[in-house]
């Protein structure tokens, strides 16, 4: 049986493919990096930069995910989720000029900020145009995408890297990840536009607790 993917889905596993394909290259070498090129670098300063990357993309998920939800349609969404994608790719230019803890720390919070943006907006539109019946299929294409660019750049990573240098990894992985968000781009006229909805945070009235006492009388009965 034929397999198909609607348009929207085959350009989001194919940025993905391609962005990962760069980001690849930094993630076997990438303490080995911070080692000799970062003043003072050992395993707590690399700790410490995959610590900052994580912490600020995992508290920025929720709060963009609520402005996203703040509108009805897809342009925020897809304007998050590329521009996102475009500052993450312009991060391993920085890395050439890193020399200090702060500056890589620095990097890395920008980089965790621009990977929540993105990630939030590209969560909402993948959902949204999955095919029936395709879901899990679909899923698993963008997770085996980004699972066989990471791992067949990780490879090429480190020989790149053995060969040639640092400098030349960085910028190898800023192009592709430029070029993995411009093909986002292709979407611009595909998504549909936005509405502003008020959120009404009316949740803080109601009672929220998992347990509650009953009432007695009428509601009792």
């Amino acid at each position: 049986m034929a397999f198909k993917v609607n348009q929207i889905i085959k350009i989001l596993v194919l940025s993905d493919l391609i962005f990962w394909l760069g980001w690849g290259l930094i993630g076997p070498v990438f303490a080995i990096f911070i080692l000799q090129n970062i003043e003072g670098g050992n395993a707590m300063v690399a700790g410490f930069a995959t610590a900052v990357f994580w912490i600020v993309k995992s508290l920025a998920r929720v709060p963009i995910g609520m402005f996203l939800d703040s509108f009805n349609g897809e342009k925020d969404d897809y304007w998050l989720m590329t521009g996102g994608l475009f500052i993450s790719a312009l991060i391993p230019f920085g890395y050439i000029y890193a020399v200090q803890p702060w500056q890589l720390y620095s990097f890395e919070a920008v980089h965790g900020l621009a990977m929540a943006m993105s990630l939030s907006g590209w969560s909402a539109i993948f959902s949204r145009h999955l095919d029936r019946g395709k879901e899990a299929t679909e899923f698993g294409l963008d997770a085996t995408a980004v699972g066989l660019g990471t791992g067949i750049s990780g490879a090429l990573g480190g020989l790149a890297v053995t060969y040639f240098s640092f400098q030349q990894v960085f910028v190898a992985t800023g192009f592709l990840g430029i070029f993995g968000a411009f093909l986002l781009l292709l979407l611009r006229n595909k998504v549909e536009p936005s509405i502003i909805i008020p959120i009404k945070f009316d949740f803080i009235k109601k009672n929220v607790f998992f347990f509650r006492p009953r009432r007695r009388g009428k509601e009792e009965k």
